[in-house]
């Protein structure tokens, strides 16, 4: 990018000092960090001696270079143009600058005021995290910029139920406003991205995501009784919730676990667990226990696999029709996998 200005100087007196009097405020010329900008003063009279200074620093008298930065360098210096370039402009490059020369035994003066700007950058955020349910999550977002930026934490999965609108008002899926996120005891329904955008409308907002994973017990969440018919095939099936995903172990009246073989065969998926009977028996008839566990806890249902017309003895349901011989079982499960 290029950025350019003219500090105009005439016998009009227009931005010139007549005794030490300022004839106006200085103007401001902004620029981003890491342009180029070129100070240029125009000059419609004959000069005997010309300057550019910044604050007290003299970087040019004439065509004599004072300054030992590299970046400032002599674009023009003729009897209506004496202009200096600046390259990759630094923070350190803002403030006034003072185009001085004299004319006709009298001096001229002109002021400019650079101001640097840099996009809003996050330099700081948290690191994704993992906590059980109902424990504090305390997120952070640091982010530097000129001028100062906002920041402000949104809720992704608001965003992407809205497909992203662009239409969506400026508090829409708003978390909070501010460098800092605070969630009391949080619940499974907030585990999402959380996004931190900061701006200072210099530049595009910088947006950085941090990912918060809630763990939580199994729930099993579908379980039912099921017909099945002799010789045919039939499914029961165990759905639990859980994070971390639950893992599946599966029971019968005997309260021995229930093993696959070429009639029987137990299908593990990511939320749930299936027993394929693919050649039913009169063995397979009864009641089928489904227990699931993580780290954090266990849960378990029991249904019927049943002979269509058969009186059912035992509806289906969570933690029903359990002996002390099968909980001592589960149990001894569970040590194991913890």
């Amino acid at each position: 990018m290029f950025a350019s200005i003219d500090v105009m100087m005439n016998s009009d007196g227009v931005s010139s000092v007549h005794g030490g009097e300022f004839a106006h405020l200085p103007d401001n010329i902004t620029v981003l960090e890491g342009d180029r900008v070129t100070l240029r003063c125009r000059i419609d009279e004959e000069v005997t001696h010309k300057a550019w200074l910044n604050r007290s620093n003299i970087l040019f008298t004439g065509t004599d270079k004072w300054s030992l930065d590299k970046r400032v360098t002599l674009a023009n210096s003729n009897n209506s143009d004496f202009s200096i370039h600046i390259d990759e402009v630094q923070i350190t490059d803002e403030g006034p600058y003072t185009c001085s020369f004299q004319a006709n035994n009298k001096p001229r003066i002109a002021h400019v005021y650079l101001i640097v700007q840099v996009p809003a950058r996050i330099v700081n955020i948290s690191k994704n995290v993992s906590v059980n349910e109902g424990e504090n999550v305390n997120l952070y977002c640091l982010a530097v910029g000129r001028p100062e930026p906002t920041v402000t934490w949104k809720d992704q999965k608001y965003d992407e139920e809205n497909g992203g609108l662009s239409d969506l008002t400026p508090t829409d899926g708003l978390v909070s406003d501010g460098e800092f996120l605070d969630i009391t005891e949080i619940k499974r329904q907030q585990a999402e991205d959380y996004e931190c955008i900061t701006n200072n409308g210099v530049a595009s907002p910088d947006r950085r995501k941090v990912k918060v994973t809630v763990n939580y017990p199994p729930l099993i969440t579908d379980m039912k009784n099921m017909p099945a018919h002799l010789g045919k095939t039939a499914i029961l099936r165990c759905e639990a919730m859980a994070v971390p995903p639950a893992s599946f172990d599966w029971f019968k009246d005997d309260h021995r676990p229930v093993e696959s073989d070429n009639t029987l065969r137990i299908k593990n998926e990511k939320t749930r667990s299936l027993l394929l009977f693919t050649n039913v028996t009169e063995r397979h008839f009864g009641n089928y226990t489904c227990f699931a566990s993580n780290r954090l806890g266990a849960s378990n249902a029991s249904m019927l696999l049943f002979r269509p017309g058969a009186i059912q003895g035992r509806g289906a349901g969570l933690h029903a029709g359990m002996s002390v011989s099968v909980w001592v079982s589960l149990a001894a499960l569970l040590l194991l996998k913890l």
